[in-house]
């Protein structure tokens, strides 16, 4: 094996983030647009322009989700266990809400009844909307920590309800995640049409971008002198395998900023959360769409990464029973399957890059009533 257990367990930290923040920044501009279809498009025209936008790519954008789902079954059997059984309601609600949008895209234009074509608008806003608010929502209590423990003979039992999730500091997450994605997805919609479609959605990412930096920025303050951390005092060597149980984890105030303390050059990803997204609305406000979309990508980024290096080592803190916490060097599998995975990783990731490029290199270009008209019968 080139690499010991510990280097895999950070290498697979590492790939699981990657795989989040693709699917944010591809599937996350068609949640933003999916949310602004009823507002930026004002008649049936311009709604099947930005329909058409994305209807090339959105499913091939979406296979990020599933992979990232399939990664964390793979490297950490035990978060998904945990999570899929804590979270299930919220999980049923994101995965229905998807449905609306393969429905949605293939069902709408196919009665020219308005009221037909109408409700399909707001399924596809229900779509774009209801995962971005409930991935946010979770990401929020993972900060503050999920009611569940394991018992002596390692059955986890999860006490929390769905509803205790939309705590205040939750939904503000949710927002933060639902504002970023309308940036990202009104900024994509500046470069793929043009008109009245690409001038409302430069007000809308004007307006989004400063919202997304009020919320992140109040949402680290929250973070750093209202929430209680945890924080690792004594575990086995990280290169051994070991169950949760077996570490020692205290709470503390502001010991979700312990590791920009560590590394000082970490706080480079908070400034890119703030300053991008402000940078992104000045662009847009310059009517550099391109540049925008660049900078609004880079702040998903940085907001993403932000919250990753805040809960390093865990994954899912437990507000019941800190040592019940997972964590990457414990929740993780055998040091055999991460070995295996990881170039299974090396040699799928690259061709996956590349076919994603080369689908977005054809469907370059924008979209325009003209397309639509001169393509009636293949449009969406």
């Amino acid at each position: 094996m080139i690499f010991d257990y510990e280097t895999l367990k950070l290498i697979w930290w590492a790939f699981v983030g990657v795989l989040l923040i693709g699917f944010a920044l591809t599937d996350g501009f068609d949640f933003g647009v999916g949310m602004m279809l009823p507002f930026v498009g004002k008649s049936d025209g311009e709604r099947r322009v930005v329909i058409n936008s994305i209807g090339p790519v959105w499913e091939g954008n979406q296979t990020w989700f599933i992979t990232a789902g399939g990664a964390t079954f793979a490297a950490w059997p035990l978060v998904y266990a945990t999570a899929f059984s804590g979270f299930y309601i919220a999980l049923m609600i994101l995965l229905f809400s998807l449905f609306f949008r393969p429905v949605g895209f293939d069902y709408r234009s196919k009665v020219a009844d308005p009221r037909w074509r109408n409700a399909w608008d707001w399924g596809l806003f229900a779509g774009g909307f209801v995962p971005p608010l409930i991935c946010g929502v979770a990401f929020g209590n993972l900060l503050l920590g999920v009611p569940f423990h394991y018992d002596d003979t390692m059955r986890v039992e999860y006490t929390g309800s769905f509803f205790a999730l939309l705590n205040p500091f939750g939904l503000l997450a949710g927002l933060l995640s639902v504002a970023m994605l309308v940036n990202h997805g009104a900024t994509y919609l500046q470069v793929k049409t043009d008109a009245m479609v690409a001038e409302r959605s430069r007000k809308v990412a004007m307006v989004a971008a400063v919202l997304s930096a009020v919320l992140f920025t109040a949402g680290g303050f929250w973070v750093a002198h209202g929430i209680s951390g945890f924080r690792i005092t004594d575990m086995p060597d990280a290169n051994s395998a070991f169950m949760p149980l077996a570490k020692t984890v205290v709470t503390a105030p502001g010991a979700w900023m312990d590791n920009y303390a560590r590394w000082p050059i970490t706080w480079v990803l908070p400034a890119m959360g703030v300053g991008f997204a402000l940078i992104s609305g000045l662009l847009s406000l310059a009517r550099k769409p391109r540049m925008a979309f660049v900078s609004s990508g880079l702040s998903v980024t940085g907001i993403i990464l932000t919250a990753g290096t805040s809960l390093f080592p865990f994954i899912m803190p437990s507000s019941l029973d800190a040592r019940s916490s997972l964590t990457i060097w414990d929740a993780v599998s055998s040091q055999k399957t991460l070995g295996l995975m990881f170039w299974m990783v090396l040699i799928f990731l690259p061709l996956i890059l590349v076919y994603t490029s080369w689908v977005y290199r054809v469907m370059r270009g924008k979209v325009t009533l003209k397309h639509i008209s001169d393509n009636e019968h293949t449009a969406y």
